[in-house]
């Protein structure tokens, strides 16, 4: 097939084009696929977990309290290959209620602390600070409890956190700030919730 002067010039040119560049666009886009099947396959392998994890979680759930060997078993194996899922925190939470249930205080204070820095969901992480300031109360650790309060958790706890640090105060004698601390829990708490009562029983208590 025979081409005019102009589209000869045209072919001319882009064969001088693919002959400096076709190598790297031809790179470029090899490069591209593997990074979309990597991706690909990231996805695939992170729904596989996801699945997997709940299906483990699913069956930690149903294990009798009491039965410590069997939730322990399950709970460290969620925390061990399905940590990058969110199951991994809520069993770690979960497990260290009946630890602690059983009086086996160092495993729970242990699970929440892998709970409070490993947890994929922020209120799993808050809900095991809380839990965890609660022992370091019982324990009289004061100060342990504050700081565990006091560092960044998710904001829709403000209002525990505050209520919770409350308690710590009054335990210190330290009233006047107490009642500064309960009123901002009662700022922060659902006006409908039974946890707003309470503190507003704690706050009216201190005169």
């Amino acid at each position: 097939m025979a081409y005019d002067l102009e589209e000869q010039e045209q072919i001319d040119e882009l064969k001088a084009w693919w002959k400096t560049y076709g190598k790297t666009v031809t790179n470029s886009v090899l490069g591209l696929l593997v990074l979309y099947a990597g991706y690909q396959g990231f996805s695939y392998y992170q729904t596989k977990q996801s699945v997997s994890a709940s299906t483990e979680y699913q069956a930690l759930q149903v294990i009798d309290e009491k039965d410590l060997t069997a939730i322990q078993a399950k709970t460290a194996e969620l925390m061990d290959k399905y940590s990058a899922t969110p199951y991994a925190g809520r069993a770690a939470v979960l497990a260290a209620k009946a630890n602690y249930h059983a009086n086996e205080i160092k495993s729970a204070k242990a699970q929440l602390e892998w709970a409070i820095k490993n947890a994929k969901e922020t209120s799993v992480s808050a809900i095991a600070s809380l839990q965890l300031a609660n022992i370091l109360v019982e324990e009289k650790d004061y100060e342990g409890a504050l700081k565990l309060l006091n560092a960044t958790h998710d904001e829709g706890f403000d209002g525990l956190f505050a209520d919770l640090k409350g308690d710590i105060l009054v335990a210190q004698g330290k009233t006047t700030e107490a009642k500064a601390v309960y009123e901002q829990a009662l700022i922060k708490l659902d006006v409908q919730g039974k946890y707003r009562l309470l503190t507003q029983q704690k706050l009216e208590a201190l005169g």
